[in-house]
C-alpha cells in the first residue's frame, strides 16, 4: 500500500488530485488544511478523504508515510512540512507529482494568459467522445468527466492545463515548467500575476522558460495574432530545437458550433491541431466539437428567457475581461449589454496594475465593477479608491461599487427586457449566488 498525504488538501486541484489518487488501486491518502470549503469540503467528505479536523498536526506525519504532496496554500514553516522534512520523506509539488505519474506518456499542455481551461476541455470533450484515453489536469469542470484530475495505468495521453503561477512554496518556479509537454499550446501573453511577474518581461520570460522545456521533435503551437508569441516562435526557429512550430488564428469554417466569441474560435483551432498531433483528423474533430457548450464558469449561460440572457464567466484579468464582454457584445449586438465584473485577484486590485483595465468594459452598455476594501486589506495590498478603479477603466459607463448589498441593490432596480446580463469574476462578490441571483433578476 502507498500511503500519501496531502498539505493544504483543499485547494480546487489539490483535493482532486487526492480524489485522482485515491481512486487507484494500492493508495492510501490522508490530507489536512487549516480551512475548506464547498466544493472541496463535499468533494472530501464523500470520498472518506476529509481530516477530522481543520489544522496542522506534525504528528500526522509518520514514517510510514511514502510521499508528500505540497499545496501552494501551505506555508514553508507549515509544521506538517517542517517534519515531513525532518523525516527525509519524499515531497512533491502538485505539478512535479503529475509529471511523475505521467512521464511515461505523451503530454499535451496547454499555456497562455486566457484560454487555457477552455482550450483544454476542448481537447478532452473531443478525445472523449472520440473514445480515446487520456489522463488529464483542468481547472474547471467538463460535461462528461466526473472531476478535474485523471491518473491511470492505461492512458497513452495526459492532457493539463499549464498554469504559470508559482509551483510551492518550496519552489517559485512556474507549474507549467515541470510538465515537458510533447504538445505545447500558447493561446497568448497579457500581463497577470503582477505579485510574482512585478514587469512585463518577466513575465513573458516564464512562458519562454516553458517553450524550451517541449520534447524533442515536439510541437509548439501558438496564436500568430501575438506579437511576444511570434517572437518566441522566432527564437525556437533560430535555435533549430527541431520542434514543428505551427500558428494558428481563429477557426472560420462552416461547422456551426455551440460556443462564440472570436476568443473561442481561436482556442478551438488550437485545440484542432493539438489533437491532430495525436492523429485524429480535422473533419472527427469538427464533428464532435460542434456539440460542445463550454467548460464551467467559462460563458456558461445561467439563466435564459423569452428575450433575455445571462451568463456567467470566470473572467477577472484584463484579456479575459475585454474578450469576454466583446463576445457577447458580438453574438447578441440588438441586446442591451450589462456587464458585472469582482475586482478579486492579486494582480486586480493592486494600484500599479489597474491601468491595464483602460477601455475593458467599453462594448457594455452598463458596465459595473465591484471590489471589497476588505479583501485588499487581507492581502495586505495598498488600498485603492472607487475613483482610482473608475480612472483607470477609463470609459463613462463604468460605474464602481465596494459594497455587495449596494451592488445587488442597483442590480435589482434594472430593467432587463432585450438584455444580455454577462457576470464576471473568479470569486462570488461576496456571497452571492450568481447563478440564482441571475434567474431572480430576469424573472423580475
Amino acid at each position: 500500500m502507498t500511503k500519501i498525504h496531502f498539505i493544504a488538501i483543499g485547494g480546487a486541484a489539490m483535493h482532486n488530485l487526492a480524489l485522482a489518487v485515491a481512486s487507484k488501486a494500492g493508495y492510501q491518502v490522508t490530507g489536512s488544511d487549516d480551512e475548506i470549503f464547498d466544493p472541496a469540503l463535499t468533494h472530501l467528505r464523500d470520498a472518506g478523504l476529509l481530516p477530522d479536523k481543520m489544522g496542522w498536526y506534525p504528528e500526522r506525519i509518520t514514517p510510514d508515510i511514502d510521499a508528500i504532496i505540497l499545496g501552494m496554500h501551505a506555508r514553508e514553516d507549515n509544521p506538517e512540512l517542517v517534519r515531513a522534512r525532518e523525516l527525509g520523506i519524499k515531497i512533491y509539488s502538485f505539478p512535479e507529482y503529475l509529471y511523475e505519474q505521467t512521464k511515461d506518456k505523451i503530454r499535451i499542455v496547454v499555456g497562455g494568459s486566457h484560454g487555457k481551461t477552455t482550450t483544454t476541455s476542448m481537447i478532452l470533450y473531443v478525445l472523449n467522445r472520440l473514445g480515446i484515453e487520456a489522463d488529464y489536469m483542468v481547472g474547471a469542470q467538463i460535461e462528461g468527466f466526473e472531476r478535474m484530475v485523471r491518473l491511470s495505468d492505461t492512458a497513452k495521453y495526459a492532457v493539463f492545463e499549464g498554469d504559470e503561477y508559482l509551483t510551492s512554496p518550496l519552489d517559485l518556479r512556474s507549474k507549467f515548467l515541470w510538465y515537458h509537454p510533447h504538445v505545447a499550446i500558447l493561446t497568448g501573453i497579457a500581463w497577470d500575476h503582477i505579485n510574482v511577474f512585478p514587469t512585463f518581461p518577466q513575465y513573458v520570460d516564464t512562458f519562454r522558460k516553458f517553450v524550451h522545456t517541449i520534447e524533442p521533435d515536439g510541437s509548439f503551437i501558438y496564436f500568430k495574432g501575438d506579437e511576444n508569441l511570434c517572437l518566441l516562435a522566432e527564437e525556437l526557429k533560430i535555435k533549430n530545437l527541431k520542434l514543428k512550430i505551427v500558428p494558428y488564428d481563429a477557426y472560420d469554417g462552416n461547422v456551426a458550433m455551440q460556443v462564440f466569441g472570436k476568443h473561442n474560435m481561436q482556442n478551438l483551432q488550437a485545440a484542432m491541431l493539438a489533437c491532430h498531433c495525436i492523429g485524429v483528423t480535422p473533419d472527427d474533430f469538427y464533428r464532435e466539437i460542434s456539440t460542445f457548450t463550454g467548460a464551467s464558469n467559462r460563458l456558461e449561460k445561467i439563466c435564459e428567457t423569452g428575450n433575455s440572457v445571462a451568463y456567467k464567466d470566470f473572467a477577472h484579468s484584463p484579456s479575459k475581461l475585454k474578450a469576454t464582454i466583446n463576445a457577447v457584445r458580438e453574438r447578441y449586438p440588438e441586446k442591451k449589454l450589462i456587464a458585472c465584473m469582482e475586482l478579486h485577484t492579486f494582480s486586480s486590485l493592486m494600484a500599479d496594475f489597474l491601468p491595464q483595465y483602460k477601455d475593458c468594459m467599453k462594448e457594455a452598455d452598463i458596465a459595473y465593477v465591484y471590489f471589497n476594501p476588505k479583501v485588499i486589506e487581507h492581502k495586505r495590498l495598498t488600498p485603492i479608491t472607487a475613483e482610482e478603479v473608475r480612472n483607470a477603466f477609463g470609459t463613462k459607463n463604468v460605474e464602481v461599487f465596494t459594497e455587495s448589498e449596494a451592488l445587488q441593490k442597483q442590480l435589482r432596480n434594472l430593467e432587463y427586457k432585450n438584455t444580455a446580463l454577462l457576470m464576471m469574476s473568479s470569486g462570488t462578490f461576496d456571497g452571492v449566488n450568481i447563478k440564482e441571483f441571475a434567474n431572480e433578476l430576469l424573472h423580475g
